[in-house]
């Protein structure tokens, strides 16, 4: 008899960290490795946000707080969301999690029953699908190709639409590709969701604030606000803040799916943790200056790691609007053999040897259900990207 249950064994562990584990064992090891496979902003958390959060501590701010979060960080949130997409909500219509991965998880668990269908546009990130399966849900993907921006097209979106629909997920900008949708974009997308009034919208807005060359993001109710409720807006503060290690995800929704979520949140982890919520009401209260000097910090890296990795051969990489990803193809690198005698059968073939033979760690584009390409994540220091992407070009090179 299994240990674990049938609902576990369908997931798998996320690819992203399992890479980033091997790497840094890798390193503990002495070996020379440049890790681009985990979505982690280099830079600190901003000056002013340690210190509310120190602030927190010494004034005791150590308690309980509301499952859903204090009411000042909703509060705050709620500002954010009215302040960068003239969005309107309450704090009851918010909740504050444990990241922005709870918020999807909360989400899921919380409305989906048995073989319901949650459309997600592919490349997505590893954890969408795995999400959705746990829920008992069913991820029916629909491939973007590079051809169009890796971007989702109306008509696809229409097609993969059953009465089983429930949910239908957007990342924008995404992980993995850096593909943005724009109000024009988002249109004939929306168009088609009110057609489908039993299909619900999450849209995760979390790489919303990292978008390039003067492009302007969206997102679905700044284009269709008869959409309102029945969309959960997802967002956190992660990556604008280089806050990974905080744990704070946010969501702003209908009354009765955020009640939803609290009551699954109150059962499992209950608050997010105190701290990090004061510091998180800093982050988007606060000045918003470190912000802009890190996004045009990725804007330059991102500009050098395309014309790098275009000049590899075998390798193809699209400019993305936003994120700080990019999803190269390697289509002209699969069945050649490495200079250590490896054969590239496939993007897993090409990571792994990448990370045996160059010491450079990208995560293979299967991870994200959309094979043949790498994922690179461009949050590393300028001058040990650009020595990454040497390092990718003599890798390429190599291949016979």
């Amino acid at each position: 008899m299994s240990l674990t249950s049938e609902r576990l064994d369908r997931i798998q562990p996320s690819l992203t960290i399992a890479i980033s584990t091997v790497a840094r064992k890798m390193i503990a090891d002495g070996k020379n490795v440049i890790s681009l496979s985990q979505g982690e902003p280099d830079f600190d958390t901003p000056r002013n946000v340690k210190d509310a959060a120190i602030r927190a501590l010494e004034n005791g701010q150590t308690k309980y707080t509301d499952v859903a979060g204090t009411p000042a960080l909703r509060k705050a949130v709620a500002e954010k969301f009215k302040r960068d997409a003239g969005l309107d909500y309450k704090p009851e219509e918010i909740i504050i999690s444990t990241g922005a991965k709870q918020v999807l998880f909360n989400c899921m668990v919380g409305t989906l029953n048995a073989d319901d269908e949650v459309i997600i546009p592919s490349p997505c990130w590893v954890s969408y699908p795995d999400i959705v399966t746990l829920a008992d849900g069913k991820p029916v993907l629909v491939p973007c190709s590079q051809n169009n921006g890796f971007k989702l097209r109306a008509e696809d979106l229409e097609a993969a639409i059953t009465p089983k629909t429930r949910w239908f997920m957007l990342n924008n900008p995404c992980n993995p590709t850096g593909a943005a949708y724009s109000a024009e974009d988002l249109k004939p997308i929306t168009d088609v969701l009110m057609r489908h009034p039993h299909v619900w919208v999450l849209t995760d807005d979390i790489y919303d604030s990292l978008v390039y060359g003067g492009f302007k993001p969206a997102t679905i109710l700044q284009v269709e606000p008869r959409l309102r409720d029945r969309t959960l807006t997802v967002h956190g503060v992660s990556k604008a803040y280089a806050m990974t290690g905080w744990r704070i995800g946010f969501a702003a929704g209908p009354v009765a799916l955020i009640k939803a979520m609290d009551k699954l949140q109150s059962q499992s982890t209950s608050n997010p943790n105190s701290i990090a919520q004061a510091a998180a009401v800093e982050a988007l209260t606060g000045q918003q200056d470190t912000v802009e000097e890190m996004r045009k910090v990725f804007e330059q890296r991102r500009d050098m790691v395309v014309e790098m990795l275009n000049a590899a051969p075998g390798m193809h990489c699209s400019n993305p609007d936003g994120a700080f990803y990019v999803y190269p193809s390697i289509a002209g690198c699969i069945g050649k053999t490495s200079k250590g005698g490896v054969l590239i059968k496939d993007d897993e073939a090409f990571a792994l040897t990448l990370l045996a033979e160059e010491g450079v760690a990208t995560v293979h584009g299967a991870a994200f259900c959309y094979p043949g390409y790498i994922r690179i994540s461009y949050a590393n220091a300028t001058e040990e990207l650009r020595e990454a992407m040497v390092r990718i070009q003599r890798f390429c090179q190599g291949l016979h």
